[in-house]
């Protein structure tokens, strides 16, 4: 077996696992819950705190079980566990309308004191994207094309930020930090995959990064060697002004000698 099949048939798995799940999660750029293909609605949810325990859940998702107590603390910084209890209560009966009564449930496990999210049975977008841009970071060496189908199937699935009905939130903002930066890297690493073959997607992906953070300077840098390889010596040199002016504005501090190097060799030819 020619060692680039492995990883389209990775690929394949990946790309078909949300229709195999019976809870799909959305968290980037919007939350939503879908069980059996239906959306729970918010009416459905019912109680905020319902919505923020599974939220909280979702994101401790790949951390040991944590104790009741260091939830109540990280979420709502009390030690009542009143609101605990009923927000539990209502994500099992949101997830298992049918489960009996003291039953085990589906897809929130339980050890002691100690609760952690079942994911077996879930499809997470954030969790897919993570993957999907790991793939593409293995497959790069050796099957470039699947690391591109890879990549892109991440971007697309980057619709925003990471719960953006949490921005204020704590206790999600590493993991909203995290996702970003990953977004930025595999959108940068497609651009540099597409340089040669495809410039002008090269600075439509470029583009795309810096509007997720506007001082990227390796979205700027990228951007520049595309249009110039594309002959538009204008707007490359634009690219650079706008990168200069960025950088002094957001962050007090010029672009880096690549950056310039690469402007001093447009500016030269």
């Amino acid at each position: 077996m020619p060692l680039s099949e492995p990883y389209q048939a990775q690929l394949d798995a990946l790309l078909q696992q949300r229709q195999t799940k019976a809870v799909q999660v959305q968290t980037l750029g919007n939350f939503q819950v879908w069980l059996a293909g239906q959306p729970i609605t918010p009416k459905a949810w019912g109680r905020e705190k319902t919505v923020q325990l599974f939220q909280f859940l979702v994101t401790a998702r790949m951390r040991k079980a944590l104790h009741k107590e260091q939830i109540l603390d990280r979420l709502w910084g009390e030690d009542d566990d009143s609101h605990f209890k009923v927000a539990l209560h209502g994500i099992n009966k949101i997830l298992e309308p049918d489960r009996k009564s003291h039953g085990e449930t589906r897809f929130i496990a339980r050890q002691g004191l100690a609760y952690q999210l079942k994911t077996d049975e879930m499809w997470i977008d954030a969790h897919a994207f993570e993957a999907l841009v790991a793939l593409g970071n293995q497959a790069i060496a050796d099957n470039p094309s699947v690391a591109k189908k890879a990549y892109r199937e991440a971007i697309q699935l980057y619709e925003g930020v990471y719960l953006p009905d949490r921005i204020y939130e704590d206790w999600c903002c590493d993991e909203r930090e995290r996702l970003q930066v990953l977004m930025l890297g595999a959108t940068m690493t497609l651009a540099e995959l597409m340089l040669h073959d495809n410039p002008a997607e090269t600075i439509r992906l470029s583009q795309q990064a810096i509007l997720v953070d506007v001082a990227w300077e390796d979205a700027y840098r990228l951007q520049m060697e595309a249009y110039f390889l594309k002959g538009n010596r204008p707007m490359a040199i634009k690219t650079y002004r706008q990168c200069a002016k960025v950088l002094e504005a957001e962050m007090g501090v010029e672009p880096l000698p690549e950056t310039k190097k690469l402007y001093k060799k447009i500016m030269d030819a």
